[in-house]
């Protein structure tokens, strides 16, 4: 596992690609996610990640993930509604000029947190703008990380955070 960027309290993260610029996951990738209905932005979200799978490779990203073939293959074909968050942010790790699941996963969830602080915006606000489909003590715990969050979830809040943010 030479290489691989490891997140060690205290330490610095090993790069993966010398020289590489460290990419955020969402963050100036989808500038235009509160435009996009939350359809349109988990098919941006499944280029990007059919994209890394492409250019990493299935065996590869099953390697340093520990994912299996069927679901690295499922990021590959786009179709990625029911995968987790988590899920793609260990695919996107293995990407070049990535920085760790870690990282992609704190930059996820800060792009809501911030995004609803922006848009002044609690949960019981967003449950409603999302027309009840996700609890706001359910919406409060995906977005926290104490539950898992399906991109679908997760395209359907941050179109519509984003939204509110104009």
């Amino acid at each position: 596992m030479a290489g691989r960027r490891l997140l060690t309290p205290g330490r610095i993260t090993e790069v993966k690609y010398p020289g590489a610029i460290p990419m955020p996951m969402l963050r100036g990738e989808f500038p235009d996610a509160g435009e996009q209905s939350p359809e349109e932005l988990l098919t941006a979200y499944g280029t990007v990640l059919a994209e890394t799978v492409e250019t990493v490779g299935v065996e590869e990203i099953v390697a340093e993930t520990g994912l299996d073939q069927a679901t690295v293959t499922a990021f590959a074909d786009g179709d990625i509604a029911d995968r987790t968050l988590d899920e793609a942010v260990a695919v996107l790790a293995t990407g070049p000029n990535r920085p760790d699941a870690d990282a992609l996963q704190a930059e996820a969830q800060d792009i809501l947190l911030m995004g609803m602080t922006t848009a002044v915006m609690d949960v019981e606000s967003l449950a409603s703008g999302i027309d009840d489909e996700l609890e706001p003590k359910e919406i409060q715990q995906k977005i926290e990380g104490r539950y898992p969050v399906t991109l679908a979830e997760y395209a359907l809040l941050h179109s519509h955070i984003e939204g509110e943010k104009r």
